[in-house]
């Protein structure tokens, strides 16, 4: 397994165009919707407790995924968001590692974290990662930070 760089960034990194056509060839538009969301300005993590976290491998985007304040609840919960790994790096640990690093800059700023994911594959892999199910209009799942074993 070549080695893995996970890094917070403050701008889009420069091979999210090939990371977003890999999204967009498996039906998830998300990354289309990060791409277009940052060049409007409209969001770029950059508000506190936010960011946006990069996975490399050899030098090579292979993952990503955003933390904000959950628009739909109080200014203590978190979202994680856009997060995508490439499918050739799928089963290397960069999906748990990009988490892992969501989480931990989370617990540094919110009291918990939602998501929403329409994927089986996303749910099993999120409830490995310490999430919880919860019923919510806008959320499919919910980690406490407080005490949370990160994945």
């Amino acid at each position: 397994m070549p080695p893995m760089d996970i890094q917070q960034v403050t701008h889009l990194p420069p091979q999210i165009s090939t990371l977003e056509k890999e999204a967009v060839a498996e039906g998830f538009k998300f990354l289309t919707r990060l791409t277009s969301e940052w060049h409007s300005g409209s969001n770029r993590f950059d508000a506190p407790g936010e960011c946006l976290i990069s996975a490399y491998q050899d030098q090579h985007l292979v993952g990503i995924g955003g933390l904000s304040v959950d628009p739909f609840t109080h200014v203590r919960t978190g979202r994680l968001r856009r997060v995508y790994v490439s499918p050739a790096s799928r089963g290397q640990q960069v999906g748990r590692r990009l988490v892992s690093a969501l989480l931990a800059h989370a617990a540094l700023h919110f009291e918990s974290v939602r998501l929403y994911t329409d994927t089986a594959e996303g749910s099993t892999f999120y409830l490995r990662c310490g999430f919880t199910l919860t019923e919510d209009a806008h959320a499919t799942h919910i980690a406490q930070l407080k005490n949370l074993q990160l994945c």
